[in-house]
């Protein structure tokens, strides 16, 4: 079985195809890069105000949005999963698996 993340972005991928008339994901991806941006910003958002009023159950919802939407951004710009991976896998490499790569 694969990982949920990759089945989503299989999803988005393939709603691209779809009319956006039959379709909310190929509308949003019809809309561009700065629909798509700012759906993932506004989303961002909702996580964050849920967790600041400590909504736990609405992170979880906007968290699952919020990848939904991350998802769509990836497909418009040409992202895949496994580029994400490489990078996660070489910052892991320097920083370990929950570092952050220092600011310049």
């Amino acid at each position: 079985m694969t990982h949920p993340i990759d089945r989503l972005y299989h999803g988005v991928h393939l709603a691209r195809g779809l009319s956006p008339s039959e379709s909310r994901t190929a509308q949003l991806l019809r809309d561009g890069n700065p629909k798509v941006a700012k759906k993932v910003v506004e989303e961002a958002a909702e996580v964050a105000l849920d967790a600041v009023v400590s909504d736990r159950d609405g992170v979880i919802r906007e968290s699952a949005d919020l990848l939904y939407n991350l998802m769509v951004l990836w497909v418009w710009m040409g992202i895949t999963p496994s580029e994400v991976w490489a990078e996660m896998d070489q910052r892991e490499q320097s920083h370990g698996i929950a570092g952050k790569l220092p600011k310049t």
